[in-house]
């Protein structure tokens, strides 16, 4: 639809997933679905230590923050402004504002949705510029950049390197 436009919902923190499930179900009672398209409380992975163990963990983007695609009107206002937990729309005043597309393209939102060829864990070879013929191994993604962070090994040390992902194959 193209009248629907991504708006940020500023929310308490912590309550991000509860009131992606609250308005959820308000779309559902009202059957708002023609006009509140889409709820989303974006995720990126992030790899954590923790007693000498690296692990993979999903951690919120925007903590305190939910995004809906939704076209903007009284009763969809109304009803994402009054959901529990929800303490307003991000924008001067009570005029909510959209974000734009080069917004939602910087912040890797839509990317999301296609096809990444790397994962976290994965063993890449560099096939271009100053790391090439260097192995490593995927540390971060980040499709809106078409970068990754590997690590390689360096003076006989683990080191974080950023490359495009057109440098770079899995091995």
């Amino acid at each position: 639809m193209e009248d629907a436009k991504w708006y940020v919902v500023h929310t308490y923190s912590g309550y991000e997933n509860k009131v992606k499930t609250n308005i959820e179900k308000a779309i559902e009672n009202r059957s708002l679905q023609e006009q509140i398209l889409e709820v989303s409380v974006p995720m990126h992975n992030v790899v954590e230590e923790k007693k000498g163990e690296k692990r993979q963990v999903q951690k919120k983007m925007f903590p305190a923050y939910v995004l809906v695609k939704m076209i903007m009107n009284e009763q969809t206002w109304y009803v994402v402004r009054n959901t529990r937990g929800v303490t307003g729309f991000v924008g001067p005043g009570s005029k909510p504002v959209p974000l734009s597309e080069s917004e939602i393209t910087a912040m890797g939102f839509v990317a999301q949705a296609e096809e990444i060829p790397f994962q976290i864990g994965d063993m890449v070879i560099v096939r271009a510029g100053v790391w090439k013929d260097t192995n490593g191994v995927v540390r971060e993604v980040h499709p809106a950049k078409q970068m990754l962070v590997i690590g390689i090994d360096m003076f006989g040390r683990d080191t974080p390197v950023e490359i495009d992902f057109s440098d770079v194959e899995v091995v």
